[in-house]
């Protein structure tokens, strides 16, 4: 299985885990966003990550780019913390898994 449908996979179950562990909250909280963009920014997490080719451990591709990713529902909610958290550790878990946990060649 090729590294981007690894990530659309992770990415699709990423999303879903987080849109059922957010949805009572941001129903109660009114933040202002859809529970679905939690879905669409796990996508994007995980087709990212797999996507991307570089020579750094899979671990740090993914957190790099997991905490990127979040940072616009971070600023829009206004929940930084959680939300950067979530981001990274998503990331961090996604890359580790899809390009290994060790720096490797990127041209595999």
């Amino acid at each position: 299985m090729s590294k981007p449908v690894q990530g659309v996979i992770a990415g699709v179950a990423f999303g879903l885990l987080m849109t059922g562990l957010f949805w009572p909250t941001e129903m109660r909280m009114h933040f202002g966003e859809w529970p679905s963009a939690r879905a669409v920014t796990g996508v994007a997490i995980g087709v990212v990550i797999g996507c991307v080719r570089l020579p750094w451990p899979g671990w740090l591709i993914g957190l790099a780019f997991g905490l990127l990713i979040s940072l616009p529902n971070a600023v829009q909610t206004r929940t930084y913390g959680l939300n950067i958290f979530i981001g990274g550790v998503a990331g961090l878990m996604i890359g580790g898994l899809i390009h290994g946990w060790k720096s490797s060649s990127p041209f595999r």
